[in-house]
């Protein structure tokens, strides 16, 4: 791959094309781990980001909010939340403030799941991360956040790519 960049590269791109190749074979890598953790019970990453949100809030969350939280189109997270309900994982509940809205809420089935679930996720993010020190660890998740800060940026300006 480095010979490719490099062959690609323009100027002095070299470096910042070699990172963003890192970014996402680690991404590549860390997606299919915590897939395979999933086992066979099929949640796809977006699912398992709305389960983990929905076990924050015990009363629910509405799906325009998770839809915020999540970074994607409420058509989106109402697709996944109709997985996560057909699994038993999740349930609608009417909104108590607003008898005509309708929030996600974690069941106790979803609890259990993402129980079984931490055990080896953890064991899996001890592996990968073996041998970081806390700082390193520290660093590297602030360096992805500028990372995603930018993209965010980009994403509302898209003239200032400069």
């Amino acid at each position: 791959m480095r010979t490719a960049l490099a062959e690609f590269a323009h100027d002095d791109d070299l470096g910042v094309l070699e990172a963003a190749a890192a970014i996402r074979a680690a991404a590549r890598g860390l997606d299919k781990l915590r897939s395979t953790g999933t086992g066979d019970r099929g949640l796809s990453p977006g699912a398992l980001d709305i389960l983990l949100r929905l076990a924050v809030d015990e009363t629910g969350i509405s799906i325009k909010d998770l839809a915020a939280s999540a970074g994607v189109s409420s058509r989106n997270v109402t697709g996944l939340v109709d997985t996560l309900e057909r699994g038993g994982l999740a349930e609608r509940v009417p909104a108590p403030e607003d008898r005509r809205s309708v929030l996600a809420r974690i069941t106790a089935a979803g609890r259990t799941w993402l129980d079984e679930f931490r055990r080896p996720s953890q064991a899996a993010m001890a592996a990968v991360f073996r041998n970081f020190t806390p700082a390193e660890t520290a660093l590297l998740r602030h360096l992805c956040l500028r990372v995603v800060e930018n993209q965010d940026r980009l994403a509302r300006y898209p003239e200032d790519r400069s």
